[in-house]
């Protein structure tokens, strides 16, 4: 039965969350089941009900049969609840549909109980209609109910499991890992209070739940944390107590340590940019929430700012909170990258190997100009300007973070083989990470968590040594030096047919044929003709001609205006 399922929903849509799909590969299934059995309920004329019995059990198509009406209309309710997000009265209807999936799945396990029927598939049927049951318990908040079916399921998957190979027993333990945080739920909902932190646990090591726990889980964390809210009033930050009467806001800032302690937790680089990014959005939405607060106290905030000589209100000191977190969250996680990335660097020059991407120290330098960029915004958030300690420390990370960006700068360099630029950047990375050095003193503490500068410091000097002599090696290698036949002058192919030259430019993308757009080349100009014959013409004379046409013109003008003709 779950290996059927399991197929059937991997293959037409429930792989990308498509309920609507597979519940019409149900309906298309059933239909060609009830075709090739001969069991159609009447005709187009009339509708006559049949019902699957023991007696009439001769092929396994026919428990296919109840078995496709169940997942038809689990799906249905599966895609209703997505839509009463929007829809809050189709939840009535999602109800009905998974008591109809139930109804369905108890008379799969009535008809199992024929001896014509092995002894797995009882069991499997058993667990089928289990789960089924806990999900409309689960739906209905009868949590007691809910619970034991669900432990009746995992049950019998486990022993499922135990009972076969290895490959067959894959399939129940996903079954089993699936049902394992409805149970803790359920449990929690009764009053076991230790089953929180077990469904903390297991969204970190699952890296997210799914499906219909997904959204419970969720708002079961933030109504815990509304209710610990409740009796927070206020935060200390830098000296300054802020009271704090947004609820968002404290909701965010009771969850900080616990997201802080998940992400130091996390097992993979997957998991933890995962929750990187969902503390910054609860970050974000907690700021947005305290922007809104801030616009109608604009002038209000600018009054205090008068009288108070440049004292920042609370709302605002608030604020100033909030983004450090932010910008911080936003640094450690481009950290965390850059050590990710160091560690593939490092593996990809051991191992040689050619493949897919590889990563560059171009990465590392992007992700090291973001976090200089963060920095800079923190130094000038409101209310922190006069804070010494606070722009020392900022300018102490500055300084180590410039210095591991040349250190990559520098590495970029070496593999064009641009030894002196190289040896410079190595000099400047030295420079800055004295200057952290000399200048740490009573900030040590905050600078516990930055990369280690000495280790940067031993390997630089390593970089050192080894950039000298791959440079002293490169000016002595005759095979580098260039012969005449592999010198390139920058002439195009149109202009060098007579030399043999070896450019390797020509059978790539770019290559150099001809000039284009051509260059200006002088040409002679049109000649000029000048008609000086014209000069020494004598023309014949034309004055009895103008004569005759002065006489003729009045008189004639005359006689056409009465008629007369001549």
């Amino acid at each position: 039965v779950l290996q059927i399922v399991k197929e059937s929903q991997q293959q037409h849509g429930l792989r990308h969350g498509d309920f609507q799909r597979y519940r019409g590969y149900c309906s298309r299934r059933l239909r060609r089941l009830r075709k090739t059995l001969n069991f159609k309920m009447g005709n187009r004329h009339k509708f006559t009900g049949k019902k699957v019995t023991e007696e009439i059990l001769s092929d396994s198509r026919y428990l296919l049969l109840i078995l496709m009406d169940a997942e038809r209309a689990w799906s249905y309710a599966m895609q209703l609840k997505q839509e009463a997000n929007t829809e809050p009265r189709k939840r009535f209807h999602l109800l009905s549909r998974l008591r109809k999936a139930v109804k369905h799945a108890e008379e799969l396990e009535r008809l199992c109980e024929s001896n014509r029927v092995d002894a797995k598939t009882k069991l499997e049927a058993q667990a089928y209609m289990a789960y089924l049951t806990g999900m409309l318990r689960f739906e209905h908040q009868e949590w007691k109910a809910a619970m034991e079916a669900f432990n009746k399921c995992k049950t019998i998957y486990e022993k499922l499991a135990n009972a076969f190979t290895e490959e067959q027993a894959v399939l129940y333990n996903q079954r089993v890992e699936e049902i394992s945080p409805n149970i803790r739920y359920c449990a929690y909902n009764i009053g076991d209070q230790s089953a929180m932190n077990e469904l903390m646990q297991m969204r970190l090591r699952s890296g997210g739940t799914e499906g219909l726990l997904a959204e419970k889980l969720e708002a079961l964390i933030t109504q815990t944390r509304a209710k610990q809210a409740a009796t927070m009033s206020e935060v200390e930050w830098r000296g300054r107590t802020v009271p704090v009467k947004i609820d968002k806001v404290r909701i965010f800032l009771l969850g900080l340590a616990d997201n802080e302690a998940a992400i130091a937790q996390a097992e993979n680089e997957e998991t933890k940019e995962r929750l990187f990014e969902s503390l910054l959005s609860e970050c974000r939405d907690a700021i947005q929430a305290v922007r809104e607060e801030l616009k109608p106290d604009q002038k209000q905030r600018e009054h205090s700012l008068e009288n108070d000589s440049g004292k920042v209100s609370n709302i605002q000191y608030l604020h100033s909170y909030l983004t450090y977190i932010k910008l911080s969250t936003a640094i450690k996680r481009n950290e965390s990258m850059a050590k990710a990335l160091q560690k593939a660097l490092l593996q990809q020059q051991r191992s040689d190997e050619d493949g897919k991407r590889s990563p560059r120290p171009q990465d590392l330098i992007r992700l090291y100009d973001i976090i200089l960029q963060n920095l800079v915004e923190l130094t000038q958030l409101p209310g922190l300007e006069e804070d010494k300690n606070f722009q020392k420390e900022i300018g102490l990370k500055t300084l180590v973070y410039k210095a591991y960006r040349c250190f990559f700068i520098a590495q970029s360099y070496v593999l064009v083989k641009k030894w002196s630029e190289a040896l410079v950047l190595y000099e400047r990375v030295l420079k800055y990470a004295r200057e952290v050095q000399s200048g740490a003193g009573a900030h040590r503490n905050s600078l516990k968590e930055l990369p280690d500068v000495q280790d940067l410091i031993t390997q630089v000097n390593a970089e050192k040594y080894s950039l000298q002599a791959a440079a002293i090696l490169d000016a002595n290698d005759p095979h580098e030096t260039e012969s005449p036949s592999q010198v390139k002058d920058g002439k195009p192919l149109s202009e060098r047919f007579e030399t043999f030259c070896l450019d390797p430019s020509l059978v790539s993308k770019q290559v150099s044929l001809v000039h284009f757009p051509p260059g200006f080349q002088p040409i002679p100009c049109k000649p000029l003709f000048f008609d000086l014959a014209l000069n020494h013409v004598a023309f014949p004379p034309l004055e009895d001609k103008v004569e005759q046409k002065a006489k003729s013109g009045l008189t004639g003008y005359i006689k056409g205006i009465f008629g007369f003709k001549s």
